[in-house]
């Protein structure tokens, strides 16, 4: 059997209100998305995602691997609202937020109109034959797409492997960098295919959400729909004669401009990007028809058939306390992280050692310290305890920035303050008199007779 032929989508561009505040989110967007790498805070990139040196940056803020349950837990949040987001206003996170949209429609479509005319004349051209005239139409717009591509795909290293280590490999001879030029030719590569050739298929195919969102949608969500009460049944206009039917006078105009080619008013389908332009296309319409707007517009299944306003269901309020929750953990577990991470074990094959001569015993400890700021620190350890005492075997006093340092001693105490044989005790760790970490371990001694 033979696979059916791919119908190439050409969108007509409709401007209207909702167009306009999306192209403005666009442009911020795009704005933060291309500066984000290269801007400072704190002295660290605003934001990396350097999964092979294991290093995550947020807002100025360093999370190492010994961070990762926060990443765990900031994913699982991330997950929740994206839930709650859908189960209340639909799929509007992939018409107004998603770079794979944004890009296409407000990049790649924009170069596409200016080079090769609106709806009508790329399809004309298309099933033109080659002249001189579109063979020049042709190279030029996808020699821009590759151009913006290359860029896209160095925009998206910088957040993987560092803008400076990307300016490195910019700038130096290819054959001190062959495996970054590689990788950016291959990136490059994929996102050109991406807007030119794949387009649409990302979201209708690739993207699993567009099939979670079957799922989480029910009639109280607020989606682009068509109000099938008022406008059905559909005709067209007639010169003279009275309407006696439905608002909808089939222009199909909503379909023409719909992104990824479906009609919406067949309802809800996983196809639609909530992208908005058939209820800008509608409106338009209507106006010009004396009718009412919205006949397309952000509503649910119950406003249609009911009138009813929008009402928050419990299941609403479920996935929200779940959030809040989640949102405030996350928060605590972020403004109470310790700059440092300690981890202290006994000494392998030891128990502890008795000094008869001035009546004290002493445990040996191995300690691991990894420094999760910004810089290189100074630091010495402190017990808690007040007749504690410390007397290294290996003592180094810094840990450079990112980095991690072991450092190994004894805990002396006098005997006569050991009441049982396990004693909990602490320890602080102190740089230009800060406390950075406080870490417990136990200690063994013979108790006092």
């Amino acid at each position: 059997m033979s696979q059916p032929k791919r119908t190439w989508i050409y969108p007509k561009i409709i401007k209207g209100k909702l167009y306009k505040y999306r192209s403005l989110l666009s442009y911020f967007l795009l704005a933060l998305l291309f500066s984000a790498p290269f801007l400072k805070v704190n002295s660290e990139q605003l934001i990396l995602l350097n999964v092979l040196q294991r290093k995550f940056v947020f807002f100025g803020v360093v999370f190492w691997p010994q961070d990762f349950y926060l990443f765990v837990l900031a994913l699982l949040t991330f997950i929740v609202f994206i839930v709650l987001f859908t189960v209340v206003f639909g799929r509007v996170f992939c018409g107004w937020v998603c770079p794979q949209t944004i890009f296409l429609e407000m990049v790649f479509r924009k170069i596409e109109n200016w080079i090769e005319g609106d709806r009508s004349q790329q399809q004309k051209l298309d099933q033109s034959p080659m002249t001189a005239d579109k063979f020049l139409k042709k190279t030029l717009k996808h020699s821009i797409f590759l151009v913006i591509s290359f860029l896209i795909a160095n925009t998206f290293l910088a957040y993987i492997i560092g803008s400076d280590t990307l300016l490195t490999i910019v700038t130096e001879p290819v054959k001190m960098h062959l495996s970054g030029f590689i990788s950016i030719g291959i990136f490059s590569l994929v996102f050109y295919l991406v807007f030119s050739r794949m387009r649409e298929l990302v979201c209708t195919v690739a993207c699993p959400y567009g099939r979670l969102q079957g799922v989480l949608l029910d009639n109280q969500s607020t989606i682009v729909a068509y109000d099938y009460v008022r406008g059905e049944p559909r005709e067209k206009i007639k010169r003279g004669s009275e309407n006696e039917h439905g608002d909808c006078i089939d222009c199909n105009l909503c379909v023409q401009v719909c992104p990824t080619g479906i009609d919406i008013r067949n309802g809800t389908q996983m196809e639609c990007v909530n992208c908005t332009a058939c209820i800008d296309a509608c409106d338009m319409v209507m106006e010009k028809v004396n009718r009412p707007t919205r006949l397309i517009g952000f509503m649910s299944e119950t406003q249609i058939k009911t009138m009813a306003p929008f009402k928050v269901s419990a299941r609403i309020y479920g996935y929200l306390g779940v959030f809040l929750a989640l949102v405030s953990v996350l928060l605590f577990l972020i403004t109470t992280r310790s700059p440092v991470k300690t981890t202290i074990l006994r000494a392998s094959g030891t128990l502890y050692q008795l000094n008869d001569e001035n009546r004290t015993v002493s445990n040996l400890y191995t300690a691991e310290i990894v420094n999760k700021t910004s810089r290189t620190i100074k630091f010495k350890i402190v017990p808690t305890e007040k007749y504690a005492k410390i007397r290294y075997i290996e003592k180094p006093d810094s840990i450079v920035y990112g980095g991690s340092t072991k450092t190994t001693f004894f805990l002396i105490m006098p005997q006569a303050s050991i009441e049982k044989y396990k004693t909990e005790v602490s320890f602080s760790i102190l740089s230009e008199n800060k406390v950075l970490d406080r870490f417990e371990t136990t200690f063994i001694a013979p108790p006092k007779e």
